[in-house]
């Protein structure tokens, strides 16, 4: 399967990677707001469509929250996760934590904590941190 990356998207083809795994689909407005305050993105493409995608949310400091990880169901299993989160991890090693620590955050689906241990992520709750917490308003 050839697979290209890329690093942006529309709020279409945003929309469509997250209708495809059954995520919530966000008004326009909303959508372009959360991609044009991206700090980082990359995207799977196949045949010309987009099919999956990572963003990456920061404050250009020391945290670092790596969010939407998405590959359309019809293409798992194919590694497409793991080019993107290794493209991620390759742009973060450059990028910000290049000279000084950096805490990058993430929150895995269920079942796919083992996916993102293999980056080095450690689950929590554990001896050193507190569970990760979440909350939706307006849902």
């Amino acid at each position: 399967m050839n697979i290209q990356l890329k690093h942006q998207l529309t709020v279409a083809e945003y929309n469509d990677i997250r209708k495809s795994a059954g995520w919530l689909t966000l008004s326009e407005v909303q959508a372009e707001r959360g991609l044009k305050n991206t700090y980082y993105l990359v995207a799977a493409v196949h045949d010309d469509k987009a099919i999956a995608m990572a963003r990456v949310i920061s404050d250009g400091g020391y945290v670092v929250y790596i969010s939407d990880v998405i590959v359309n169901p019809s293409y798992q299993g194919y590694g497409i996760g793991k080019l993107m989160m290794e493209d991620i991890m390759n742009f973060l090693k450059s990028d910000i934590a290049k000279e000084y620590p950096v805490m990058i955050n993430l929150m895995a689906a269920v079942g796919k904590e083992n996916f993102y241990e293999k980056f080095g992520f450690k689950v929590r709750p554990s001896e050193d941190t507190g569970a990760g917490m979440s909350q939706w308003l307006n849902l």
